[in-house]
């Protein structure tokens, strides 16, 4: 396992970000990205304050949250026989969540609690303008995270994604997409995060059941992010969030570079040809996989190169009147 890349300057540019570093698809360490932050001075000084101050300021939008027992040991996952999750799910206002985490952050063995994708829009008005984040385009809404210890194992995102640490410390273990298969992914229906997600536990490995997460292992990238530290995580590599302290807060911005307007995801298409190809028998998914390696992968080359540039296809550019139309096929056949 090796330390994630750390970028060498104090900021890039949005221009620098989106040209020179989002195009390489490669995760990058931002030291004190955001240390100027109001929120991340106050948890500087301690981390009680900066909970207390969102507190303060937080309206009473109920807020995903999750909560998993003490013998969960903050290891947020599957049931033990795999049907469904060992927490449970509640809708909650940020005041009383945070009150009940600062009535914990003593305990030894408390529950875990988890504020989960909150819409920062929504639950701290605000926010966003006084805490700007330049590298991403300002439409680019961020979402809050609040926990006590807790663990997540290793997922992907359906989007990229730049989190960053106001309050206590996280740890992110990251893992390259072609180490899927080294990484055991549980049932994807009822996963944790909606996506698919590993069944190994990162702080103690279970080798004999899972000897290919050894492989995994050795292409793992990790770093440790304090209050001020972001980490650009992207779309679709694997990652594993640990919060290390009994009160902590993260905000993250979600975005997708190649999807400009709702539509399905790529996550959507592989879970309808896990429902069809993955079905067929070896000949019928090698001829498929041979189709999606010309048309969809290009291992081949362009497969438009041979079309006139003036025609819109799918193997060129749709226009958004194509878009729609394909769009509204492909609804009418799958339901």
């Amino acid at each position: 396992m090796q330390a994630i890349n750390e970028y060498s300057g104090l900021s890039p540019s949005q221009e620098e970000f989106k040209h020179e570093i989002l195009a390489t698809k490669h995760p990058l360490v931002f030291r004190n990205l955001v240390a100027q932050w109001p929120l991340v001075k106050l948890a500087k000084q301690s981390n009680e304050q900066a909970i207390q101050a969102i507190a303060n300021q937080a309206t009473d939008f109920p807020c995903y949250t999750v909560v998993a027992p003490p013998d969960a040991r903050g290891r947020l996952f599957y049931s033990d026989d795999l049907t469904g999750l060992n927490f449970k799910s509640v809708s909650a206002d940020l005041p009383s969540t945070l009150q009940h985490l600062l009535g914990m952050a003593e305990l030894t063995d408390p529950h875990a609690v988890s504020v989960q994708a909150a819409s920062v829009k929504d639950c701290l008005p605000g926010f966003q303008q006084s805490h700007p984040l330049t590298l991403v385009d300002s439409s680019v809404e961020p979402t809050l995270w609040i926990s006590n210890r807790s663990r997540v194992a290793a997922h992907f995102d359906l989007n990229d994604n730049i989190a960053c640490v106001t309050t206590g410390r996280r740890r992110f273990t990251l893992f390259p997409p072609e180490q899927a298969p080294n990484l055991y992914p549980g049932p994807t229906l009822n996963s944790p995060g909606g996506v698919p997600t590993s069944m190994v536990d990162l702080r103690s490995p279970d080798l004999v059941q899972f000897p290919r997460f050894e492989i995994a292992l050795e292409n793992a990238m990790f770093a440790e992010l304090a209050p001020g530290d972001a980490i650009f995580i992207p779309s679709p590599w694997w990652h594993s969030v640990e919060s290390l302290d009994s009160l902590n807060v993260l905000v993250n911005y979600w975005w997708n570079t190649f999807l400009e307007e709702p539509g399905p995801s790529a996550n959507n298409s592989m879970m309808l040809s896990m429902m069809t190809i993955a079905k067929m028998d070896e000949p019928q998914r090698l001829a498929w996989k041979a189709l999606f390696d010309y048309f969809v992968f290009k291992t081949s080359g362009d497969p438009s190169e041979h079309l006139p540039a003036e025609i819109n296809d799918l193997a060129t550019e749709l226009t958004n009147e194509q878009k729609s139309e394909c769009f509204a096929f492909l609804r009418d056949k799958i339901i």
